[in-house]
């Protein structure tokens, strides 16, 4: 039997994503058994972040202010914006060092059986951007699946009548992958988006 206290804080812990019960009630333990100090930081990061960290105005990425730091970077690219679904891909591109431009979040992707239509989505807001920003290129990086591959034919119609470039990012086989182990759309992709070899 778990104390009051212990059992309340991992039933919260089990509320987040990717931690179930087992794993929750580890990480309680783990802080029970830890410095009271380690303990209030833990609590505290939590705090000074909820209060914080808000949506940048411009392109809907994490911010702690009004824009986000790649909004007020001078060295971004401001004609070529990559659109994504939520602020962990604009993590994910940032990692790769590829990208120099601006991003637009939309906060989500087209799902009518969840009543994600596009008044849920920030698209309203991309396409203000695109004149006032001068925005040549809008790459669409939304994920590969249903709802992402709907949500940038759904853009790509609304963005070629304002006369930008609308690209689409490559899908494919993995580096390290197998052939005989990719699955017929995978692969498909992969020979749509071949490139020329050099040697």
């Amino acid at each position: 039997m778990l104390t009051a206290s212990l059992q309340a804080l991992v039933d919260e812990l089990g509320r987040l994503p990717g931690i179930g019960p087992k794993s929750a009630q580890r990480i309680a333990f783990h802080l029970l058994r830890s410095a009271p100090e380690d303990a209030r930081r833990l609590a505290q990061a939590i705090v000074t972040m909820t209060e914080l960290t808000t949506l940048c105005s411009r392109c809907g990425n994490i911010a702690e202010g009004e824009l986000c730091r790649i909004c007020t970077d001078p060295q971004r690219e401001p004609g070529v914006l990559c659109v994504v679904e939520d602020p962990r891909d604009v993590v994910a591109v940032e990692r790769t060092r590829e990208f120099r431009g601006r991003y637009h979040v939309l906060q989500g992707a087209l799902n009518p059986l969840d009543g994600v239509g596009p008044e849920q989505l920030k698209v309203k807001e991309l396409l203000a951007r695109i004149e006032p920003e001068g925005v040549r290129e809008v790459i669409v990086c939304t994920n590969p699946n249903l709802e992402g591959e709907a949500t940038a034919l759904y853009l790509a119609r609304l963005l070629r009548p304002l006369g930008v470039t609308v690209s689409r990012i490559a899908s494919g086989l993995p580096v390290g992958g197998d052939l005989e182990y990719a699955d017929e759309l995978t692969l498909g992709r992969a020979l749509e988006g071949r490139r020329p070899l050099e040697p």
